[in-house]
């Protein structure tokens, strides 16, 4: 259970690193030129887009470095926590703009975020 929590923070940490880094350096005209997939940029601000990024930048930073540096390791599964919350918002304006078909991957990514703050907060705690 331990090596599944860890593969899938990982895998979520390199994901919301990426994804998120793009948002705060490229700007958001250029996040739309993306295709149908990145439309969603169109009903935010420049600074909103850039907010979501920077937001996705700290959740990877929060799932990983706490329990690998051993400091405030409890930051793990409130980091993933709050992963599900950006990504419900995430799945809403998807819902609101009818991209049903893309708002399935938000779904998932909601499934693995709240599949790692049940673990580390239950059974594979890192608080004993």
């Amino acid at each position: 259970m331990n090596l599944a929590l860890w593969i899938v923070t990982g895998l979520l940490a390199v994901a919301y690193l990426l994804s998120g880094g793009g948002k705060v350096v490229i700007p958001k005209e250029k996040i739309a030129a993306f295709g149908p997939s990145a439309h969603w940029v169109n009903d935010f601000s420049g600074g909103g887009v850039k907010a979501i990024g920077a937001l996705e930048v700290l959740a990877a930073a929060g799932l990983v470095l706490p329990a690998a540096l051993g400091i405030a390791p409890v930051l793990v599964p409130l980091a993933a926590l709050g992963l599900v919350l950006l990504m419900i918002g995430a799945a809403i304006t998807r819902l609101r703009r009818h991209e049903v078909g893309l708002m399935m991957v938000d779904v998932v990514y909601i499934v693995l975020a709240a599949f790692v703050a049940w673990g580390r907060f239950g059974p594979e705690s890192f608080i004993r």
